[in-house]
């Protein structure tokens, strides 16, 4: 019997991913991310990065994560996905083709930024080093799936913050700074 500390594995439950989710939205702002996950997504070490199981598919995750930050008025979803998901053939990966038929219905209200897998990663960890993130992994056998939601000022528009930037140079230029 080995000694020292124990692991207990806890089996993943639907009603807990959306506790954890009803949980978290309410704390979270912008720069704050929601990764829906493929069942393979690493889990990453970072102190702000917090991963937990849904036991659930995808699309259905997603779904409701979506309906959940629709209802919040303090946050919106910026959505990027894995650049490879565009060139991932139906004959490497079986089912990748209605997946993406899927997900690009699910997202049709949504500008969608495709960036390398590896460079969203990269920028999650970085943003984990000062701001909190929720990975949901999913049942997702799929590889290049996983949806990352960077979280924005739901009740400031990124053209506001531009006009208010330019102010703020402006003023700075009249004061001689």
């Amino acid at each position: 019997m080995p000694k020292g500390p124990q692991t207990k594995l806890v089996k993943p439950s639907k009603a807990r991913w959306r506790q954890t989710l009803q949980e978290r939205i309410p704390l979270f702002g912008h720069r704050n991310w929601i990764v829906i996950a493929d069942s393979a997504y690493p889990a990453q070490v970072r102190d702000g990065i917090e991963t937990i199981l849904s036991n659930a598919g995808q699309i259905q995750v997603l779904k409701e994560v979506l309906a959940r930050l629709a209802k919040s008025r303090h946050v919106q979803a910026v959505v990027y996905t894995d650049q490879e998901l565009e060139l991932v053939e139906e004959k490497d990966a079986p089912g990748i083709s209605a997946y993406r038929r899927q997900l690009s219905k699910l997202l049709k209200h949504y500008a969608v930024n495709s960036r390398p897998h590896e460079q969203i990663i990269s920028a999650l960890d970085e943003a984990g080093k000062t701001f909190r993130a929720l990975i949901i992994k999913t049942n997702m056998t799929i590889p290049y799936t996983s949806v990352f939601l960077q979280l924005d000022c739901g009740y400031w528009s990124k053209d506001a913050e531009g006009r208010l930037r330019a102010a703020i140079a402006a003023a700075s230029k009249r004061k001689g700074r």
